[in-house]
């Protein structure tokens, strides 16, 4: 079988799922065709074009699947090369644009929210990340539409591809080998991208008050950094500094290791959609801290959430970092792990696949 695998915008966790897929379903023949995550505006809208102009050949070549993230364009590109049509298509979201937060600062959100409609209705079969992408999509989609002139009828169409939609989640790659060091309880992690929608002014700013009442703790800030950050960044490097182990983006060794030795792991995001950095943590057996918002109260319990106040977040850390017998249990990750999805990727891809190969 022939899969053509497609990402439009290749951020750290895109290329993850698109590579672990690949390693772990290697008796499909992929092709695979990838953008650069910079230039977002140009990359939602452009990347037919980049592809039209560079990739000619490439697309022109018959495919079993066409596998594509949701920022693809797909609906443009089957107009420039029909024969893709033919193809069982397939989108898969990492996110949604209907779940992020206008901004005066970003392009005209009507743009990218119309690529991820068109690119799901162009779709045989819708895939999200976790149920809350799925229903944050519908219910953004319903909004949306009401705007439009005409007061167009969205209902049954609506209807038609939710039945197409499906949960399967970004699954965890097997760790290597096992920590011979055992985790520091008292060693916290932030591994997320240092931008505003990540909420890192909550977390410093409880880091810091705890830091002022005399709380022991270590600190390994990691994670995706772009050139301009956001201030509390610098202040909390300054203000945090007797407390710090690592500072910024690691080399992967360096970063599994780091990982390897959390206590802890913290979100104080405003928007995810999965949180495969958090996965990571908990994986290598970091306690996970995470707002009770998004997705994270279908994939955690409650004594792994805070209520997602700053208030909150400090009642927790300051407990489980004096009072150990409050910390909850290592979290057992094994159901977000490769070996509990590989028979559903299976089946999306085609359905007659299910159980082939099940031992690779």
């Amino acid at each position: 079988m022939r899969v053509l695998l497609l990402s439009a915008y290749e951020a750290v966790s895109h290329r993850y799922w698109a590579d672990s897929l690949m390693a772990n379903l290697p008796e499909v023949a992929w092709q695979t065709l990838s953008l650069p995550p910079r230039h977002f505006a140009w990359r939602i809208r452009g990347n037919p074009l980049s592809w039209w102009l560079k990739e000619h050949e490439t697309l022109n070549q018959p495919y079993d699947v066409v596998l594509a993230t949701s920022m693809v364009d797909l609906a443009t590109l089957i107009g420039l090369f029909p024969h893709l049509g033919r193809a069982r298509k397939i989108v898969y979201f990492h996110e949604n644009q209907f779940a992020y937060p206008e901004s005066s600062d970003q392009m005209p959100q009507v743009e990218a929210k119309m690529v991820n409609l068109y690119a799901a209705l162009a779709a045989d079969t819708v895939v999200f990340n976790t149920a809350y992408n799925r229903d944050s999509f519908f219910a953004g989609v319903r909004a949306f539409l009401k705007k439009m002139p005409e007061n167009l009828p969205a209902a049954k169409p609506l209807e038609a591809l939710c039945s197409r939609a499906h949960v399967l989640p970004v699954p965890l790659t097997p760790i290597a080998e096992a920590n011979a060091n055992g985790s520091i309880p008292q060693r916290i992690v932030w591994n997320h991208r240092w931008e505003y929608d990540k909420n890192p002014d909550d977390f410093f700013n409880v880091l810091i008050a705890l830091s002022e009442q005399g709380v022991d703790f270590e600190l390994a800030v990691l994670g995706q950094r772009f050139r301009q950050t956001p201030p509390i960044f610098d202040i909390a490097q300054e203000k945090l500094a007797a407390h710090i182990v690592a500072w910024g983006p690691q080399p992967e060794q360096e970063y599994r290791e780091l990982l390897a030795t959390a206590g802890i792991v913290v979100s104080t995001t405003w928007h995810e959609f999965q949180g495969l950095a958090i996965m990571e943590a908990a994986q290598q057996g970091a306690l996970p801290l995470v707002p009770d918002r998004l997705c994270f109260p279908e994939l955690y319990t409650d004594s792994y959430r805070y209520d997602g106040t700053s208030e909150g977040l400090y009642q927790r850390l300051h407990a489980w970092l004096t009072t150990p017998e409050t910390r909850p249990s290592v979290l057992n990750t094994e159901a977000w792990a490769w070996s509990a999805w590989r028979e559903a990727y299976r089946s999306l891809l085609a359905p007659d696949m299910a159980g082939v190969a099940s031992d690779k």
